[in-house]
């Protein structure tokens, strides 16, 4: 069940005063704005997906900043890319279904923190 989220209720994140280590891949960390993000969007899968591909991926997990974005279409299918941040694509995933209630987010991975760009 997903609630009302905005960009700019991210925007209020700028660092963190707590990190969480992921459940299961406890090597893999991730900050407030995070947490928020998943709770207020249910989007608990989203974090999921990009924790446990940071040990599962080669193309993933050798690499140390990594740009996730998520882009959701008007049929409620979505695009899941992972570049560098150079525009080097390092993982794609097509998605069939989601509620997830943002057109677009990006989110960041630096040393196997999982972060919001606010964040940085």
């Amino acid at each position: 069940m997903t609630t009302k989220l905005s960009a700019q209720d991210l925007r209020q994140f700028t660092g963190t005063e707590h990190w969480y280590r992921h459940s299961l891949a406890r090597n893999v960390l991730y900050t407030d704005g995070i947490k928020y993000l998943a709770d207020q969007a249910g989007a608990y899968w989203l974090i999921d997906t990009i924790a446990l591909l940071q040990n599962h991926e080669a193309t993933v997990k050798g690499e140390p900043f990594q740009a996730w974005t998520l882009t959701v279409e008007a049929d409620q299918t979505a695009t899941l890319v992972c570049t560098d941040g150079n525009r080097r694509t390092l993982y794609r995933e097509s998605i069939p279904f989601t509620d997830f209630p943002l057109p677009r987010i990006e989110i960041w991975v630096e040393d196997r923190t999982i972060l919001l760009p606010s964040e940085h």
